[in-house]
């Protein structure tokens, strides 16, 4: 008698180590950008609003999710993920000469800032695109959060490493100087590019979303376009709400520490190392939410995080000096699942269309441009406790997207 034989499902761990380092380079790059505010603010003599046009410069990339996914589903998973480092790297470089060339030509060295700094944002917006999708579909689709989170827990590595390098590299203990900027910027392009040329050597599988679901049993019509599917734009509004929890923090502590210290003392450095504790909350809150995904359902996981998370905020808003501080930071432990949480709710169901919906819910990270300036805003004209109260209204929305707004038209 003839046995069928058993299709084996293939080995996907060099893919998922390939994503995993990519998923670093994307956390220390986007922390390093945001840790530069304090910095900036310095150097360039800015008003809280002003710089947090840094956030917008970077996170304004993000406007051009949907034409990079579109770009994906033409080139594949590697193909972006070369382009994404390369245009990376190649914004590294031009930031480290532009910026030597505008201090000798005494022209505005903010703007150059902020204009590489945009072409930087663009190429990791092309491996932000990679990483979520690819991570999702190496391997069975019920573990997909699980490898999401585990994937965000080494990305928050970096994420603790980069205020540390703004601190010791850049700043080193000094006044801010823009020109502490070039050489450890030039060192980050060639090492980033050092990446891209390595990877066009590797060999990486291709991954077709719907075959991978009919091969794992699951047989579901599709729509006709991504874009019929609420629960996708949905959870973009969603990514939205949540930069302005994830970076309104880190954005925000260094106000606090003025206003604790007042604006003669030198709070950059002190604030900008601080930052460090945030993320690495965000850290240790990924490896243990990774171990949580393995027995508890990610809505009730999700829910919980924003709960005490908002409770950290309260209480950072009536407490004051360090111990207020102290509970801003330790919100980090709390939104460290919410990304990938937020992210895997919005790609429920959707096969073939996986790379489009990432595209359309990456460009929610915009959040972090738009939000930023207006809280920046609200610090000159109010103060940063009622900056600081925008959270609440984010954590509503999220709250509400992880109940009822990821739900909608799923099984239709």
């Amino acid at each position: 008698m003839s046995q069928t034989p058993q299709t084996q499902r293939p080995n996907y761990t060099f893919a998922l180590i390939v994503v995993f380092i990519v998923c670093f380079l994307i956390g220390f790059i986007t922390t390093m950008n945001n840790s530069m505010i304090s910095f900036c603010s310095k150097a360039f003599d800015l008003t809280a609003q002003q710089g947090q046009y840094v956030n917008t410069a970077f996170y304004g990339a993000y406007l051009l999710s949907i034409p990079f996914a579109m770009l994906m589903s033409k080139i594949g998973y590697k193909g972006t993920l070369i382009l994404g480092l390369a245009v990376a790297g190649i914004g590294f470089v031009i930031n480290s000469i532009g910026i030597n060339s505008a201090i000798a030509a005494q022209a505005n060295v903010y703007t150059v800032f902020l204009a590489s700094m945009c072409l930087v944002a663009c190429g990791v917006v092309m491996l932000q695109n990679v990483a979520n999708p690819y991570v999702m579909v190496l391997g069975s689709p019920e573990k997909g959060a699980f490898r999401m989170t585990l994937s965000q827990a080494l990305n928050s590595v970096a994420t603790t490493l980069a205020p540390l390098f703004i601190t010791y590299v850049i700043i080193r203990g000094q006044d801010p100087e823009p020109s502490a900027v070039p050489a450890p910027f030039l060192g980050l392009g060639i090492f980033t590019l050092a990446i891209c040329v390595i990877l066009v050597f590797l060999k990486l599988p291709k991954i077709d979303e719907g075959k991978q679901a009919e091969d794992a049993g699951i047989h579901r019509e599709y729509k006709s376009s991504v874009f019929k599917y609420p629960h996708v734009w949905l959870g973009a509004l969603g990514i939205f709400m949540y930069m302005g929890v994830e970076i309104g923090v880190p954005s925000m502590l260094p106000y606090k520490f003025r206003d604790m210290l007042g604006a003669g003392e030198d709070y950059t450095s002190i604030a900008t190392s601080y930052l460090a504790f945030y993320w690495g909350g965000m850290m240790v809150g990924r490896f243990i939410g990774a171990a949580i995904l393995a027995k508890f359902e990610p809505r009730k996981l999700l829910t919980s995080c924003l709960v005490l998370g908002a409770a950290c905020i309260l209480l950072s808003v009536v407490l004051p000096g360090m111990v207020g501080i102290w509970c801003m930071i330790a919100a980090g432990l709390f939104h460290s699942v919410m990304w990938p949480l937020i992210f895997n709710l919005g790609l429920q169901e959707l096969g073939p269309h996986t790379k489009s919906a990432t595209g359309v819910i990456n460009t929610g990270v915009i959040g972090a441009a738009l939000l930023m300036p207006v809280m920046g805003k609200l610090v000159d004209s109010t103060s940063v406790i009622v900056a600081s109260c925008c959270l609440f209204i984010f954590y509503a929305y999220i709250i509400w997207f992880c109940n009822w707004g990821s739900k909608v038209g799923l099984g239709k």
